[in-house]
């Protein structure tokens, strides 16, 4: 190994260094309690070096969701073969709610803080791919219903955001503790059967 492919190896070993010790951290404390400084102090560097690799900590945020979903489209990849649309919603719907209720922490990284985004909003490029990348799968799923026959008369959309808002709804609910409403006998398994009473109303559709 030459020395220039040696120090790229070193370069990107770092960088998963410092995002490792980021998302120790935020798991732990959580994002607005971790800085530069403590993600510095947790892979004995000074802060200087992390400035180096990224902007701001949002920016290392933005690469932490990055990752988040990634591994949620990982997951969906099994669904290449499930040929029926309407059934692949469906189970689109079942990994997702999974994917969030196994890792709410990343969850609310990838869909409700705002620092991701905020890096987003901030670079040359202000589109969210990561997002977009996973509507249009939703979009695209949607689109086969529909040359089906599934969903006539409904907007392809209008309908792509209202299903990703209904399951969207239901796990950032949960995950923010506010199913302590719902009957204490119901909690523990109103998520799932929430997302069962929604499949139902998309077969009448």
């Amino acid at each position: 190994m030459g020395i220039s492919d040696r120090k790229e190896r070193e370069k990107e070993e770092l960088r998963e260094r410092i995002l490792s010790a980021a998302k120790s951290l935020f798991l732990e404390k959580g994002i607005e309690k971790t800085s530069i400084r403590n993600i510095a102090d947790q892979i004995e560097y000074s802060p200087g070096i992390i400035y180096h690799y990224f902007k701001d900590k949002n920016e290392i945020f933005h690469a932490l969701h990055q990752g988040g979903f990634r591994q949620l489209m990982d997951k969906m990849s099994v669904l290449a073969s499930v040929r029926n649309p309407l059934e692949r919603l469906k189970a689109m719907g079942s990994i997702y709610v999974r994917f969030a209720m196994e890792n709410p922490d990343m969850y609310d990284l990838m869909f409700i803080k705002e620092a991701p985004i905020d890096h987003v909003a901030s670079s040359e490029h202000d589109d969210w791919k990561e997002g977009g990348g996973t509507f249009n799968y939703l979009r695209l799923t949607i689109r086969e219903c529909i040359a089906q026959g599934n969903f006539q008369g409904h907007d392809e959309e209008a309908l792509s955001y209202l299903i990703w808002s209904a399951v969207h709804g239901m796990v950032s609910l949960h995950i923010r503790k506010r199913c302590e409403v719902i009957c204490s006998d119901r909690q523990t398994n109103i998520v799932a059967d929430g997302l069962e009473e929604f499949f139902k109303m998309l077969d009448r559709l």
